[in-house]
């Protein structure tokens, strides 16, 4: 009998040389299918074809009692739709056992973002001329300036980046390349950054050891000036991709283009952000309603 780590391995590497899915991407998937991997080695059949809708139930159930969110579920039915629809493809198994799997109902939580004065706040909070100092006011402003994600602001070398054109080239969700302008504010502190610097490492952000700045230690640039800022908000440095696409949508950018800057496959997915901060809808009101 095949053991179900040959199915995980071969649906792994079908996402990577196939599907060209970013390793964070996989990761999930590896995660997802080993969990499951467990629950069938004590509780479900061992062979792959006698994997049924009711043991995935029973797997989910199970999980239902570590009280993960309804993100996190869904996320793992979807993992396993893929995965058996896969296996059927490749006639390991005759019918897919996730497809009448229902996603649980998830709550459509508006984005956290900030206002333009609490962005320019924090974009003004490093203020010594150092290298550190300096590379972490750059941080933040290519994070509003261009909307990128964290794992694309990790992965740039400087080469990626045109300061006289202002334009940067980040790898995106599913190594999707993308250029994205960037403004005259970033391009002036990357100047002076990359100026201050004396290694020969080729990514634009390094840590204090010259070597490459993770997604964590960005996201702990970024937390350190949120406390500076003595801001109580639930803030990540997703949350200036969040500022970025709602204050272009406020200034009257059109969805299409911000959905093209964010990289987003679907405009569903950038419909999110046409919610409005309570100021426009004042002035709207102001300036439209007869007896406002």
């Amino acid at each position: 009998m095949v053991p179900f780590s040959y199915y995980i391995d071969k649906f792994l590497n079908y996402l990577v040389i196939e599907k060209n899915y970013s390793s964070h991407t996989v990761t999930n998937y590896k995660i997802d299918l080993k969990e499951l991997e467990g629950f069938l080695a004590n509780h479900g059949p061992k062979d792959i074809k006698e994997i049924d809708y009711f043991t995935l139930r029973k797997f989910l159930s199970a999980l239902s009692e570590k009280n993960l969110n309804k993100r996190t579920v869904s996320r793992k039915i979807s993992t396993f739709k893929s995965f058996f629809k896969f296996m059927v493809r490749e006639a390991e198994i005759k019918n897919n056992p996730a497809s009448s799997l229902i996603y649980p109902r998830l709550e459509k939580n508006l984005p956290v973002f900030l206002t333009e004065s609490q962005v320019v706040n924090i974009l003004n909070l490093p203020k010594d001329d150092t290298m550190l100092n300096l590379r972490d006011k750059s941080i933040l402003e290519v994070l509003y300036s261009t909307g990128a994600r964290v794992s694309e602001l990790a992965n740039l070398k400087i080469n990626d980046v045109d300061l006289i054109s202002a334009i940067i080239k980040v790898m995106g969700k599913g190594r999707k390349e993308r250029l994205l302008p960037i403004g005259e504010p970033a391009i002036l502190c990357l100047k002076k950054y990359l100026d201050k610097r004396t290694d020969k490492n080729p990514s634009l952000f390094i840590n204090k050891n010259n070597g490459r700045l993770t997604d964590r230690g960005i996201r702990l640039v970024v937390n350190k000036y949120m406390r500076q800022a003595a801001m109580n908000l639930n803030v990540s440095p997703h949350t200036f991709r969040h500022s970025f696409a709602t204050h272009l949508l406020n200034r009257g950018a059109d969805l299409r283009s911000v959905q093209e800057l964010l990289g987003h496959s679907s405009i569903a997915t950038t419909q999110i952000y046409t919610h409005l901060t309570i100021d426009t809808l004042k002035k709207v009101y102001d300036k439209a309603h007869p007896r406002a």
